[in-house]
This record gives C-alpha cells, structure tokens and sequence, in this order.
C-alpha cells in the first residue's frame, strides 16, 4: 500500500461503508463490508485544510490497489494473447474459461465501489472555494484527479460487468444505502462522466497534486499515480463513439488524446512518439545483430518530459503490507514462485508477431529487403515480443527436475502500469481512423504524423471543412520531425527528428514495406496501354465515401493487431477486442473468432469447446455477481 499508517482510519476517507443498495428493485447490502470503522469527520464532514486533503486523496490511492491486478489479469486473461499454464490457479483457469464464479478471489465488485465512494466522499466535501494568500484555489487539483479516478473505476466496472449500479453521493448510513439505485450501462457511464469531466478540462486537466517520494516512485514520480482527465476523456468518448458509431464523438476523442500529447509538458510543448524501437542491424545477413533504440522505455518508472508510462497502480514490496501485486509471479519466474509461472504467451501472440514481415534497411537506408521466417528465439516477424519475452528451462537445485522458464519483461514490476505513450497515440490513431481519416491514422502507424504528412498524404484526398478540422491537431515539424531511413541505418538523427510510424517500432523500416499499403483508387488509365502515367498527369482525386469505408475497415484492422503487438501482457487485450467488436456487423462473432484462435486459428473449435460459453453471445462477455450485478 502507499502508507501503512493510514490503513484503520484515514483522516477524511470513508472507511465506514454501509451497504449500497443494489439495483432498482432491491438492496446492494454485500457491496461493501459493513465491519468497517467509522468515518473521522461524522459530525462535521468538510475538507478544508490541506492535511486533510492529502489524507483522503492517498486513502483513494491506497483502495486503488486492490484492483490493479485484476484489471491486467481481466484484460489479457480473457483474450486472445496469452494462456494459462498447469501451475495456476484455480481462479485464473476459471477466468481463462470464462467460467468465472461468485466466490472467484478477481470477481469482487465491492473492492471498485470502495474506490468509488471514497471519491463520492472527496468529491462532496472538498471546500473546492478556497484560496490562499496568493489566491490560488487550494484543493481543486485533488478534486479533479479524484473525479478522474472515479470516471476510470466506473469504466472498468461497466467494461467488466455491462450494466452496474450507479451512486455518485457518498453512502454514509444505513438509510442511504438502502435506497434503490439506477444501473447504467457502458453508454450511460461513459456520457455521465464526459459531462462530468470537460468542465474541468480548461483549467485543471494539466494540474497534479505533488506529493513528493512515495515508495518506489521517486524524485517526483507520484505524478504517475494519477489519471490525466484528458486521456480519460479520450477513453470515454472512444468508447461511447464505438457503441454509438457517432463519427462527432470519435472526432471529440482524438481531440481529448491529442490535448494531452500536445500540452503534456505544458502549453504548447511536445510529447513526440520517440526513437524506441527494436530493429535488424542495417545490412543484416546473419540474423543475430539487433539495434535498439531506446527514448523513454516501458521499463523506466521516473516521470520527465520524456518519459513513456503515464499512469501507475502503485504496489507493495512485500505481501505483508496488504496490497502486494502478484502480476510478477504469474508472469515472470523467480525464486519466490519456484520458477513456475502461471501466464506464458499463447499460440495466438505468436502467430501474430511472426506473421509480419519485417523491413530491413540497407546500409545506407535506400535499399530494403525482408528478414527470412523460422528464426530463432522469437526474432521472426515483429521483434517487439523478443524484446520483452524470453523462455528457457532451468534446473532445480534440490529436485535436479528440470522446470519450464518464462520471463515476460513487462510485468516484472512491483507497481502495476495503467497508461504509457505508446497506447495513447494508438488510442489517438484509432479515433482518428472513426472520426473518418484513415489515411492520417495510417500514417500514424507507418511514417508518423506531423503537418508535413498532412499536407502530402492527407489534406489533398479530403474536403476542406475535413482539412480545416484535422488542422487543429496541429504537429509542427520543429516539434515532431520524422525520421528518416539514412538517419535510422545510420544511427544518426539530425534537426530533432524523434517521431517514427508506429508499425516501425518493431517490424522494420514501414514506409518502404510493400507488404503494409493503405487501399487506393484504381489509377488513371494512360493513353499508351501498359504505360504509367507521369507525375504531371496525375490529378489526386478526393476519397469517395466507398473508398473511405474500404481504409477504415482495412486500418482498424491493422490496428488491433498493432495494439496487440505493443501492447501485449499489460492488461488492454479483451478490451480492445470488445471495442473494435462494437464497430461491427457481427460484434459477437467477431469477439468469439478472435478468442478461439489463442491457441491458434487451426485450434479454434476445441478453444470453443474448453471455454464451453458461446461468446458469440454479448452477455457472455461480462461477468456476474451474486445475482446482483452483471447482465
């Protein structure tokens, strides 16, 4: 947890949890745990000194924990990405089958309601008027990053469980949580807290409470422990867009992402995609010499301009202090789980990766060609998954019985990763592709996007009014220069150039790569037959609305398979199948087809039949609780 000292009673937090009332024809009462000590401020409930505030806001945090494994664990373990190994655990198998009971240790909605109440608490009681001497408002920062954390546990609850009871006052009395109350779905939510939110967003999206070392996050690094509201924003509005198909709110969720990219080190500042990536040595024949490129890695947990992770569930070391992540040992082996993990990559995430043709510069980066199939140690296809997995066996010291080594990079961390760069511009890619630019969003996976790129692969194939909206996202090449091959086979960048496509980041040079090309119009017939028309000859024609339709569908697909190549392991995976689903004719087949094939396409019909729930059915998507909650 953040800080023991505050777990009995937190000054300002609620810890005195009556049951909540259930659905609109009864009560809730196992909702919350009614042994609880009772709140601090019983006769007078505002928060108005700056004590009190920081209290409250890191008791949130502290509730936070109990939920940061299972929203990596719902999200890859349902999926497509990753299986589960004869050392896991009974509740893990289940979940991996969607067989999840009531009595399942990650089926415990009460944990997100406890997050939610104690921001009910905050929320209607932070003296959000006060000033001090400089007239600055004192506690507004608090109160905006707490209503950010509700809006994001609301999500998940409405991700995971469909349709939930919805309470935004605090729940203080047995009386009150008695009441009925409405259950929203994922639409309801979502449109609840955009509302709720962009009052906030001129002032205060940009704003921080700084609370200085806490645990392993140092030297200012607790700004990771908050949810930025516009990235929030950017979540809701694409969510509710790929329910509602409302091409206006796809367009309000690219706006949300690229509001924080663009003001993320402050007014106009950058925060540039970054040269990380893996790649073939220039010239490779040998296939055993990689070059990476390293600006802001998922691994490093300090916060500056430049860093990748945003957003952090903050961990204990060790399980004695309540809130110990167990994401380590069941992915990654080590002493303390005897080298047995319980979550290993799936047939379904190798497939994926080695079925991408990796570009390979020549020496001098005017020349390409493709790195051969069958490789070695998961170097075949995209080299992201090399990069953060490895396997082997290794021997027991005192069995002499040789064990099954499993090491996934990603989740070796005693904090658990909520938000990094890398998934908000793919965020931000796929609200651009629904808002109806497709071919922006392309570029944003093969060259990277900045104005230049609009103004060649964008502005002359749509209409002015498109042109004059998609301007607003502006990317000046000062800011976000691309980069190009020489620099890359080189290893020598000039003028700032820090923004790749991307695609590139682990399957080679992309803007050379024949195998990744956006759908086009049939080309001009010339007079001469078989002859090309030249430069001169060719007027760009503007995308008909069938060609529109034909790159979208073609992009999103591209896309999820590039947010599971990036990524994969860290807790996104079910989700975004469930949310491209959405976009489609069929949404459950699509899901269904998309699980069935973790353990390869070929296997599919006995996936089926382990799971043994018909996925194609949406209410076998979420999960249900004692008859109280779900669908």
């Amino acid at each position: 947890m953040i800080t023991k000292v505050y777990n009995k009673v937190v000054v300002g937090v609620i810890s005195f949890l009556f049951p909540l009332s259930t659905f609109i024809f009864g009560s809730c009462a196992d909702f919350f745990d009614q042994e609880s000590e009772h709140v601090v401020f019983a006769e007078n409930n505002h928060l108005d000194n700056a004590t009190d505030s920081i209290y409250s806001v890191i008791g949130i945090l502290n509730k936070l924990q109990a939920i940061g494994d299972r929203t990596v664990l719902l999200g890859e373990v349902r999926a497509d990405l990753v299986d589960i190994t004869k050392d896991a655990n009974s509740d893990l198998r289940d979940m991996a089958l969607f067989n999840i009971g009531d009595d399942n240790r990650y089926n415990k909605p009460t944990d997100y309601y406890a997050v939610i109440n104690n921001c009910n608490y905050f929320i209607a009681n932070a003296d959000t008027a006060m000033k001090n001497n400089r007239n600055e408002y004192i506690f507004m920062k608090e109160y905006t990053a707490v209503k950010a954390i509700r809006a994001w546990t609301y999500l998940q609850l409405a991700l995971n469980y469909g349709s939930v009871p919805f309470v935004t006052e605090p729940i203080l009395s047995k009386l009150e949580a008695e009441k009925d109350y409405p259950r929203y779905d994922l639409q309801a939510i979502c449109q609840y807290f955009i509302d709720d939110l962009m009052p906030l967003t001129d002032r205060w999206a940009n704003e921080y409470p700084g609370y200085g070392n806490i645990r392993s996050l140092r030297d200012g690094a607790s700004r990771l422990l908050f949810f930025p509201v516009n990235i929030v924003l950017g979540d809701l509005n694409l969510w509710l867009a790929s329910v509602t198909g409302s091409q206006s709110t796809y367009r309000e969720a690219a706006i949300r992402y690229y509001k924080y990219i663009s003001q993320r080190n402050g007014d106009n500042s950058a925060y540039p995609i970054g040269l990380s990536l893996y790649m073939w040595m220039p010239g490779s024949t040998t296939w055993n010499s990689l070059r990476s490129y390293s600006s802001g890695s998922w691994r490093d947990e300090t916060y500056g301009e430049n860093t990748e992770l945003i957003t952090v569930i903050a961990g204990d070391s060790i399980r004695a202090e309540g809130n110990y992540s167990e994401l380590r040992n069941y992915f990654y082996s080590r002493e303390e789980n005897d080298y047995r993990v319980s979550i290993i990559p799936s047939t379904g995430m190798f497939q994926l990766s080695e079925s991408q043709q990796n570009c390979c510069l020549g020496t001098t980066g005017t020349t390409w060609f493709y790195a051969p199939e069958d490789l070695t140690e998961h170097m075949s296809g995209d080299l992201r998954l090399y990069e953060c997995y490895t396997d082997g066996v290794r021997t027991d010291r005192l069995t002499s019985e040789r064990i099954d080594v499993s090491y996934v990079e990603k989740q070796s961390f005693q904090n658990v990763h909520v938000y990094r760069r890398a998934l908000v511009y793919l965020r931000l890619a796929e609200a651009l592709n629904g808002a109806g630019f497709p071919r922006a969003a392309f570029s944003m996976l093969s060259t990277g996007l900045n104005n230049e790129i609009y103004r060649s692969d964008v502005y002359p194939y749509c209409s002015q009014s498109d042109s004059l909206w998609i301007s607003q996202l502006d990317f000046p090449e000062s800011r976000y220069g691309i980069v190009t091959a020489q620099e890359v086979a080189t290893g020598r960048t000039t003028n700032g150039h820090n923004t790749v496509g991307l695609h590139t980041r682990g399957s080679g040079w992309t803007p050379l790569n024949e195998f990744y090309k956006l759908p086009e119009a049939p080309k001009p017939e010339t007079e001469i037959e078989g002859e090309e028309p030249s430069e001169e000859d060719v007027i760009i024609q503007k995308d008909t609305p069938e060609l529109t339709k034909k790159q979208q569908a073609f992009v999103d697909s591209l896309l999820l398979n590039e947010n599971g190549l990036e990524m994969a392991f860290e807790g996104t995976r079910f989700y975004d199948i469930m949310r491209f689903a959405f976009r489609q004719s069929n949404p459950g087949q699509f899901l269904a087809e998309k699980v069935y094939a973790r353990r390869g396409k070929e296997n599919s019909t006995a996936m089926k039949g382990e799971i043994q729930k018909d996925l194609t059915d949406q209410r076998n998507w979420y999960l249900k609780w004692n008859g109280q909650i779900g669908f």
